[in-house]
């Protein structure tokens, strides 16, 4: 048999596959998260993610200030808290003094013109870890609500632009909306957590926070994973409330989440790298079963391809570094 389609012509070289890639990745699209924690100097090394750190604000500055020559220009911030500061009504989430605004702060005097993305969840500040307050062993939605606009508020007012409710809880997106209009914040932007699943690729993240839920697990609120459909519910109920990005989390085990729901909005479309995805790809290197380098880059750049306009990950100062060096 002639053969008269031949798809190998297109990958014969270098500059014939850059040519045709469908696919591009770009270091504006990448956000990087940030641990935070109280002090001076401090440095603390996380476990279960190697490279990564909690900081103290003076350390997390000179993080930010090493990203930004990278390219990178989007942080998104989760404080770890004393035990001390904690309580079943996450108080401190509203002291305008807390860690993370006044972080905020200092990140917007030094460096006006990134991106500012603030978590907007009580399971850092709550003495049962759950992302709401607890009552009777069941998390109430209204209350927590109620707590999570205000939050907003104070993040707004230190300085983010963009609150990024993790919550799941129902009906938070409007509330926060409303919120941050009556306060004068009509430009402060709402990323939301809109499909958030229940997942084991959580773990890392929890021992970062120690965050991990006093009892139970999250289930009543996260969505469950064997459910896509639901997906593009929540998706649309947060568009109508006046979210102006949308998330998918986890990326890698819901690429098609991600695609169902690119498809199915006209809003940008989020996609979080999670703890566990990056602890694996670590692991395995260590464990000398995969090239570390190659695994991140195709990793992102497969949640780019199932439709991620914005990759929140670990990986991004190093995907940086790659992308720089290999951009044509």
């Amino acid at each position: 048999m002639k053969l008269t389609q031949r798809p190998r012509r297109n990958r014969k070289t270098e500059a014939l596959r850059q040519m045709v890639a469908e696919t591009d990745l770009r270091v504006s699209q990448l956000v990087l998260p940030l641990f935070l924690c109280e002090g001076k100097g401090e440095r603390q090394a996380i476990n279960s993610m190697p490279g990564i750190f909690r900081m103290s604000p003076d350390m997390l500055l000179q993080e930010v200030q090493k990203a930004v020559e990278l390219g990178v220009k989007s942080f998104d911030l989760f404080p770890a808290l004393s035990e001390t500061l904690k309580d079943p009504y996450g108080k401190e989430s509203l002291n305008p003094n807390g860690l993370l605004p006044t972080t905020l702060k200092m990140i917007r005097d030094k460096f006006p013109d990134v991106t500012l993305i603030s978590d907007v969840a009580l399971d850092p500040y709550s003495s049962d870890g759950h992302d709401g307050v607890v009552k009777n062993g069941k998390i109430l939605n209204d209350e927590t609500v109620e707590i999570l606009a205000k939050m907003s508020i104070v993040h707004a007012q230190a300085g983010a632009d963009i609150v990024s409710p993790s919550d799941m809880m129902d009906g938070r997106v409007g509330a926060i909306r409303e919120a941050l209009d009556e306060e004068g914040f009509t430009d402060t932007g709402i990323l939301s957590y809109s499909a958030k699943y229940a997942s084991s690729f959580y773990g890392p993240f929890r021992e970062a926070l120690d965050s991990a839920p006093k009892f139970g697990d999250k289930k009543t609120y996260q969505m469950d994973f064997r459910n896509a459909r639901e997906a593009l519910r929540e998706v649309e109920l947060d568009e109508l409330e006046g979210a102006d990005m949308v998330m998918v989390k986890p990326a890698l085990s819901y690429l098609d989440i991600i695609s169902l729901v690119k498809t199915h909005t006209h809003l940008p479309v989020a996609a979080y790298n999670v703890s566990g995805e990056y602890g694996l790809i670590k692991a395995g290197a260590k464990a000398g079963i995969i090239d570390e380098t190659r695994a991140m880059v195709e990793t992102l750049y497969s949640i780019r391809r199932a439709g991620a306009d914005v990759i929140f990950t670990y990986f991004a100062l190093p995907m940086a570094e790659w992308l720089r060096k290999n951009s044509n």
